[in-house]
């Protein structure tokens, strides 16, 4: 670890001064990022390093946007391709990097995006618009996709949806890069189900819900060509008090996938949970504070002993060290003024 060096890169909205992506050095050992530069992107809202760690892929105003990651961190454009549609709010890839998969909260679309061999964006193979209607509540009266990504076992693509209460399953051929749906996940009204994250070996699946301010849990398996979904657990995010206007943004596992970090906005506070990898059981640990507003995602650092929590209305990184024996996240270093931060990545970029 002491020999590896880090960068991180932070998405911002660009309504204001930021210019778009933020490139930080990361300082692992005392768990902080250093802001470097910032490169010109429409509101990257998300963003996603492919697995091979040469390229960062990032939502754009215009579709999504490839960067080449070069040896000191630094990015190079190589191209923008369309997702014929509004601006994208997750996008994910596929284990080869063959494939993009985009998650549309403003007009209820998902996309699958070809990856060409150099790393750039290539064509789109598919695109579906949910349709439906939820709830009387603003944000549950109609389509609005939060996450697609694919299972474990890339057979099938995830699409939640808070618009609806839905999680729609898409079957995925590889081959063509086409998805047609095949099983619905209902959940409870009004939960709003927001991200789904599965754990490494592919046995369970972990889904935060929006307003219901919990982690759904499930067993996860694949019999032929059907999915198969079984809960097993719901658990708040929340601790004993709370702030009623809280909703459940983020979740990311640490590098062992043995913890589970999800923040809640409008509580402005991150749950931390220990994983029984047997049994894919959640236990709480914690509930604490993260000294900002609006906790819209979270990055673990890569020795899994420190978190930050993107507080997009406070427009600041806030930094924490866990203490996994008393299961405490305590606050540390100066927060990072970052304009309407909305999520960070982190790329392994020299030995």
């Amino acid at each position: 670890m002491s020999n590896s060096k880090y960068v991180a890169y932070m998405g911002s909205y660009t309504h204001g001064k930021a210019k778009g992506i933020t490139i930080c050095d990361v300082d692992v050992e005392n768990g902080v990022f250093i802001p470097r530069k910032e490169v010109e992107v429409g509101n990257p809202s998300y963003l996603r390093i492919a697995n091979n760690g040469k390229y960062l892929y990032s939502v754009s105003d215009l579709g999504i946007t490839a960067f080449k990651i070069l040896k000191d961190g630094d990015l190079e454009f190589m191209n923008l391709g369309t997702i014929n549609g509004m601006r994208a709010c997750h996008i994910s890839v596929d284990k080869q990097d063959e494939y993009i998969f985009t998650a549309g909260y403003h007009d209820g679309k998902a996309t699958v995006v070809k990856i060409n061999e150099d790393g750039s964006v290539g064509r789109m193979t598919s695109e579906v618009m949910h349709k439906g209607m939820g709830s009387i509540a603003e944000r549950n009266f109609r389509p609005h996709i939060t996450c697609a990504r694919l299972t474990p076992d890339q057979k099938f693509m995830v699409a939640c949806d808070v618009g609806i209460d839905q999680v729609k399953i898409y079957k995925f051929d590889k081959n063509t890069g086409r998805i047609s749906l095949v099983d619905i996940l209902r959940c409870e009204l009004n939960s709003a189900p927001r991200s789904m994250l599965f754990s490494p070996d592919g046995k369970y699946a972990y889904l935060i819900c929006q307003l219901m301010n919990c982690v759904n849990v499930y067993k996860y398996s694949s019999d032929g060509n059907q999915p198969n979904f079984e809960q097993i657990q719901q658990i708040s995010t929340l601790g004993k008090s709370y702030n009623d206007k809280s909703a459940a943004a983020a979740l990311r596992f640490s590098s062992d996938s043995t913890k589970l970090f999800v923040s809640n906005a409008g509580d402005n506070s991150v749950a931390f949970f220990e994983r029984d990898v047997e049994t894919g059981l959640l236990t709480k640990r914690s509930v604490l504070p993260i000294s900002g507003d609006y906790p819209k995602q979270i990055c673990v650092f890569p020795d899994d002993l420190h978190i930050a929590s993107m507080n997009h209305e406070s427009n600041t990184i806030t930094f924490f060290e866990i203490d996994y024996e008393k299961g405490l996240l305590v606050m540390h270093g100066k927060p990072v003024k970052v304009e309407t931060p909305n999520v960070a990545v982190i790329a392994k970029i020299e030995e």
